[in-house]
């Protein structure tokens, strides 16, 4: 069993060892303050199992959780017990390593990044400063309850001097702000809480020890008292989406460089496939077929990296890449020109628009320097005007499906966050008839942003209005579309 520490909220900060068993784990027990997104690092199939806690609500106990792990361990699972912050700071993971320890079960700990530390550094506050704020001092403020006035005694700690960082006080604040005052603390001494610190519905509520508790808070928070919570050096507030919330719709295979640049403009992404990337209908007979003898072909046009991957794998089964040797190849998009050159290809022709009509416009006529034969790689199911604007030039077209896409269905927890998000990108047509079959076009965000023409006419078919579309059709041009829409 594995206690990982998932760090304050932003999945960025989880560390590699933690991403390395999540990516390998038969089941993830997590609290809530786990980001959604690192539960996706773990395989499909993987058990995933809430047991979060929140004010005034248990999901579980704590001894049923630990009875979970030592039956979970026991019975040979490879688990990853995940837990925000540290497992070993104010989150009773020890409790939870004494309880595998007492059973025989072995447990490995694996240290995340606390909130004490991170938080306080998203809402731009130093917890140390040269020369004037030369220490600080963590401590909880969920004493036990059966402790009267607690077992904390705020009146040393007020004495420390430095700056102060509490966790979980939200619920004890006027006691623990009234118990700092009594032992001298400076009323105007500075005071800030941040709630889902590191995240993109971060909050942060500035305003002194005697006034702070006159502010709505609510949990979980981080509060820091001391001179340097009047900081804000703001580089996390300050980005251009933050706050905004982003539906991604591409396959789950393809939607992590969008989303990650996404992310890193601040935004919160809501990860919702609405396509999955499957094998063919004939089991990838008609791809193998053409594959196995590259050489009778003149071109290979490949339209999308799934293509590209998918062909590639039909090669590799039977040859390697000097299998290509004299055929030319053509793609659609710098995307699928990127994908092929993973492969050590280059693209011969990328045609100036990344759509199937620019490369029939770009094609050369067949004919003695350019050959006559053509292998069209291509999703069963896909627009057939490649295929018929390839035959009418004079080519020889052979078309082969390396993969097709179906739909996947929206859960109603994802649904509801589609309902609340600002905008929704799309970067294929299915994706677009997808969700409106899923959860109807009046379920979807005000923002429409899609990739190219294709898709735009797919979403207005819909009665979607569409407020930006890549230029060019790209996941940089989609990006740059979405800053233009909400911006």
């Amino acid at each position: 069993m594995y206690l990982v520490g998932a760090g304050p909220g932003d999945p960025g900060l989880l560390t590699r060892r933690g991403a390395d068993l999540l990516a390998t784990a038969d089941v993830v027990v997590h609290d809530r303050l786990s980001a959604a997104e690192l539960l996706d690092l773990a395989p499909e199939g993987a058990a995933r199992i809430d047991v979060g806690k929140a004010p005034g609500r248990h999901r579980m106990a704590q001894e049923a959780i630990n009875d979970l792990l030592v039956e979970l361990g026991s019975a040979g699972r490879r688990g990853v017990r995940l837990k925000g912050g540290d497992p070993f700071v104010f989150a009773r993971g020890s409790e939870e390593a004494h309880a595998l320890a007492g059973a025989g079960v072995p447990y490995e700990v694996v240290p995340g990044i606390t909130s004490a530390l991170a938080v306080p550094a998203y809402a731009g506050i130093p917890v140390t400063k040269r020369f004037s704020s030369t220490s600080f001092t963590v401590v909880t403020g969920h004493e036990d309850p059966a402790a009267g006035d607690g077992s904390v005694n705020w009146e040393a700690i007020a004495a420390t001097g430095g700056t102060l960082v509490i966790l979980m006080g939200v619920g004890r604040w006027p006691q623990i702000a009234a118990r700092l005052l009594a032992a001298g603390r400076d009323p105007d001494t500075p005071a800030t809480a941040v709630r889902w610190g590191s995240r993109p519905d971060q909050q942060v509520v500035r305003a002194t020890l005697a006034t702070l508790g006159d502010r709505e808070l609510a949990s979980p928070s981080v509060i820091v008292v001391g001179a340097v919570a009047a900081e804000d050096l703001d580089w996390f507030g300050g980005r251009p989406l933050f706050g905004r919330r982003i539906v991604v719709t591409r396959s789950r295979a393809q939607s992590s460089v969008l989303a990650g640049r996404l992310r890193d403009l601040g935004a919160e992404v809501v990860e919702v496939p609405m396509i999955r990337i499957v094998g063919p209908t004939d089991g990838g007979a008609a791809i193998r077929a053409a594959v196995r003898d590259l050489a009778r072909f003149d071109w290979l046009v490949l339209t999308s990296p799934n293509g590209v991957a998918r062909t590639f794998d039909a090669i590799h089964e039977q040859s390697d890449v000097r299998a290509l040797g004299g055929v030319r190849v053509a793609v659609v998009g710098t995307g699928t020109a990127d994908a092929l050159a993973r492969h050590g290809i280059r693209a011969d022709l990328v045609p100036e628009r990344f759509v199937a009509e620019s490369l029939l416009d770009a094609m050369p006529a067949p004919g003695p320097d350019a050959g006559s034969r053509v292998l069209l790689s291509v999703a069963e199911g896909a627009r057939p005007v490649l295929a018929e604007g390839l035959a009418a030039a004079g080519w020889d077209v052979t078309v082969a499906h390396p993969y097709r896409s179906e739909p996947v269905p929206v859960s109603p927890a994802d649904e509801a966050r589609i309902r609340g998000a600002d905008a929704a990108t799309f970067a294929s047509s299915s994706t677009v008839d997808n969700l409106v079959a899923a959860i109807g076009a009046d379920a979807l965000p005000p923002t429409v942003v899609t990739i190219g023409p294709i898709t735009s006419a797919a979403a207005r078919a819909h009665g979607l209005a569409v407020a930006a579309e890549a230029a060019p059709h790209s996941i940089d041009g989609l990006v740059d579309a979405v800053l233009a829409a909400l911006g």
